[in-house]
């Protein structure tokens, strides 16, 4: 595998989703700032759980009086369901999103009304906390997630604080095949967004070596797993001053590459 000296001006950087429908997606506008290259290569496939598999899981949707986002994908899965099981979402339901872009992608599938809508400051944990907890009582929450994998330190909170909350299955992360991007290009940067691209990338490279490559990581968990799997992490988000992989690559980018 091609790899990368850490004493180089970053040229290349491979972000491992899928390339953004939009040529006004602010990747673009940061490749043109800092004259680098995006690849755009998803490290996992998702797979919708069928109708019949989430029914396993006997959970009554119409139950809960809110739900709990923490990406697009989640979104999609969850109205996906609701419309095969002919399950009508209460125009009453809440929505507690871990970024504002998250709660924005909403608009795709009911009336966006601020006072049902709610997200974190920064894109945080804690910032979604913060907001859970001014509009926790009397609620029962969902919180879809994917089969395997889930975000502990949400579970573990809404425990702590005795919230009446279920976290049904709606999808399932797959590893993608990315060997031949990884093999047959050279990156100075690694941004990862799931900790199931982290494994995706072992699972095609089991001897995987840094060897120089800056590797980026969005979330806590997708840190926790980078690190787990004896990388160094250089650029991590989302943080106060870095609420987007977008800005923190900007942030990285504008020391790096001086």
């Amino acid at each position: 595998m091609a790899v990368s000296s850490s004493t180089m001006a970053i040229k290349k950087v491979l972000i491992t989703q899928p390339r953004p429908d939009s040529d006004k997606s602010p990747y673009f506008e940061l490749a043109r700032k800092h004259s680098v290259e995006l690849e755009f290569y998803p490290f996992i496939i998702l797979e919708g759980l069928s109708s019949k598999e989430f029914r396993k899981q006997k959970i009554d949707i119409g139950q809960y009086s809110a739900v709990i986002f923490t990406s697009r994908n989640a979104i999609d899965h969850f109205f996906r369901i609701c419309e095969e099981l002919k399950v009508a979402v209460s125009q009453d339901t809440k929505y507690f999103c871990i970024t504002e872009a998250v709660a924005l992608y909403l608009q795709k599938f009911i009336l966006y009304r601020k006072r049902k809508v709610f997200y974190g400051a920064d894109g945080t944990n804690k910032s979604l906390f913060d907001v859970i907890n001014k509009h926790k009582e009397n609620e029962q929450f969902l919180y879809p997630c994917s089969e395997n994998q889930q975000d502990n330190e949400i579970i573990n909170w809404l425990k702590a604080n005795k919230c009446e909350f279920a976290t049904p299955f709606m999808y399932r992360t797959i590893s993608n095949d990315v060997k031949q991007v990884l093999t047959n290009f050279e990156f100075d940067v690694i941004c990862f967004f799931t900790p199931s691209g982290v494994k995706s990338l072992f699972e095609n490279f089991p001897r995987y070596k840094q060897n120089g490559t800056r590797i980026g990581a969005f979330g806590n968990n997708t840190s926790k797993a980078v690190e787990e799997a004896g990388l160094t992490l250089h650029i991590k988000a989302p943080a106060p001053e870095a609420p987007s992989m977008v800005t923190a690559l900007e942030k990285f980018l504008s020391r790096h590459n001086k």
